[in-house]
This record gives C-alpha cells, sequence and structure tokens, in this order.
C-alpha cells in the first residue's frame, strides 16, 4: 500500500495536534502521525526542523501543502475531503459556514487562551483546592503541563505572560502566582461558558443542530477541565453546556483521539507497515496508524 499522503507531525498530547487528528478521523481520512516527542537529544529528527524551524507543536502536510495553525487545518481537510466521512463539519450553505466560523473564531479568541491558561495553573496546584464558587472541591490529580494548548506562544515557551517561573523560586509564591491565574481565568470562561449556556438553548450544537469544527476545536482543552474535579463544575452548573459537552466528548472520533494520547509501546509501534486503512477502523486499528512513523525520517544525520 502507498503510503498515505496526509502526515501529521506531533504529539497528541498537544491540543493542536488533538484537534487535527479528531477531525481526520471524522473526515475518514488517511494518514500517517509522525510523534515528534519521542526522540531526544541528537534524535530531535533534524529533517523535521527544517521543515518546521521554528519549533512549533504541529505541522501538516497534504502533497505539497504544509500547515502549522490547526484551525486552519479544520477548514482545509473539512473543505478538501468534503465529500467523505462525517459531512457535516463545515457546513453546507453560505449561512451555515458563517455561523461555524462566527463560533470557531469565538474559540480561538476567547475560549482558548483562559482555558490552555487553567490547565497549565492546575497542574502547579495541590490536587485538593479550597471550593471555589462553581468549582466545588476536588481530589484529582493536576494535569501534566505537556498537554496545555501549544498554539499560545506564551504557552509552549513553558509559562503564561507574567508568571514567575525561575528555576528554584519560592513554592508558595508559585502556588500563588498560579492560584492567581486559575482564579482569573475561571472567571473569564465562565462568563464566555454563560453565554454558550445561552446559544445552546437555541441548538444543539453551537454552529447549528449538527457537529461542526466549531464544537471540535473546543475538544482538547475543555477535556482536560471537565476531566479535572477542581474545575468540571463550570460544565456541571450549566443545564445546556453540560449536556452539548456530553454529546461532542463521546464521539467515538475523540475516544480513538484519546486513546493516542496514552504512552505508545514498542509492541505496538511494530504494526507500523499494516495501520493505514481508511474505511471503517477500529480503535485499534487508529492506536496502529497513530503510532506508526516513517522510519527514513528518524535518521539522525
Amino acid at each position: 500500500m502507498a503510503p498515505a499522503s496526509v502526515k501529521v507531525f506531533g504529539s497528541p498530547a498537544s491540543a493542536e495536534v488533538a484537534r487535527v487528528l479528531m477531525c481526520l478521523f471524522e473526515k475518514d481520512v488517511e494518514f500517517q502521525l509522525i510523534r515528534v516527542d519521542a526522540y531526544r537529544g541528537h534524535q530531535r529528527m533534524p529533517q523535521y526542523l527544517k521543515l518546521q524551524m521554528r519549533g512549533e507543536a504541529l505541522t501538516f502536510e497534504d502533497d505539497n501543502l504544509t500547515l502549522s495553525e490547526s484551525r486552519g487545518i479544520l477548514r482545509h481537510v473539512a473543505h478538501k475531503y468534503a465529500k467523505q466521512g462525517n459531512p457535516d463539519l463545515i457546513g453546507t450553505g453560505a449561512l451555515e459556514r458563517a455561523s461555524i466560523e462566527q463560533w470557531l473564531q469565538t474559540e480561538a479568541q476567547s475560549f482558548d487562551v483562559p482555558s490552555a491558561e487553567m490547565v497549565y495553573s492546575l497542574a502547579f496546584l495541590p490536587p485538593s483546592m479550597p471550593q471555589q464558587n462553581d468549582n466545588g472541591n476536588g481530589n484529582g490529580n493536576g494535569r501534566d503541563v505537556s498537554v496545555v494548548n501549544a498554539s499560545s506562544k506564551r504557552v509552549s515557551a513553558g509559562a503564561p505572560a507574567g508568571v514567575n517561573t525561575a528555576a528554584g523560586g519560592n513554592k508558595l509564591q508559585k502556588e500563588e502566582e498560579m492560584r492567581k491565574l486559575f482564579e482569573k481565568s475561571k472567571k473569564d470562561l465562565e462568563k464566555l461558558l454563560d453565554i454558550y449556556e445561552q446559544r445552546l438553548e437555541e441548538a444543539a450544537y453551537l454552529a447549528g443542530d449538527k457537529f461542526t469544527i466549531a464544537d471540535l476545536s473546543h475538544l482538547p482543552n475543555a477535556d482536560r477541565l471537565a476531566s479535572d474535579p477542581r474545575s468540571r463544575r463550570m460544565f456541571e452548573a450549566r443545564k445546556n453546556v453540560s449536556r452539548w459537552w456530553n454529546a461532542i466528548s463521546k464521539r467515538e472520533s475523540w475516544e480513538y483521539v484519546r486513546s493516542l494520547q496514552r504512552p505508545p509501546s514498542a509492541a505496538n509501534n511494530n504494526h507500523s507497515s499494516n495501520s493505514q486503512q481508511q474505511h471503517g477502523p477500529s480503535a485499534d486499528e487508529y492506536e496502529q496508524r497513530g503510532q506508526q512513523y516513517d522510519k527514513e525520517f528518524v535518521k539522525s544525520d
């Protein structure tokens, strides 16, 4: 079988990469996932750095086209592969597509930053936090910082702007900084979720009655927050948001993405030559596909 023309370089734990993988699964597009995060030091894939010199979290190739912004990739995949997989992701008429674009922009401009900052701050805060408004008491573990949305330069570089991350910094001071960041981001996000609550009173999904890339784009960061007891009440306390979240987070395509976020095993890496089935693959087949990589591509100079 000829190699897939679509290649995704990055870590499935990255929000940027996770968005793209889910879109490819929804559209039933055959692809290769090259796990760039699996290589360290001199094995940092010099060919990849030539392709993506700024070291972004995501690079997407489709024949001769190379992209690195996840929402632009969602638009490309939904348009180019409109006749396969889920036909509703990008809409059909001008009004429908305008609504999708409006809510996709809302996610990018108003949801992405506070949600990523909340995920970041939770990684440094204690598992059990005092009850704060709708946030509730939590006993869950903090999330690893590597899952933060890397589309934000400040997050991918380490910490949000204004946060002191100097080595040897005072632990209590660090925790206080993270708590302030958490509270600020939570306040901003709750204002937006109140708007979502009103919108979802009128429609099943943000752009209308069908699941689209506008809903899809929310999944990576929202999943981290909804999975953490310290932040999930933001979703549970809003009836319509809760219904919407349950609907989009239980899609089979998102389960595939979550399976790829588990550390790859050596055994699965041995299946690289038989993992590119395009129609009706099982979760195991998708995991094998995601864990394959191009042997030539990872050779060090």
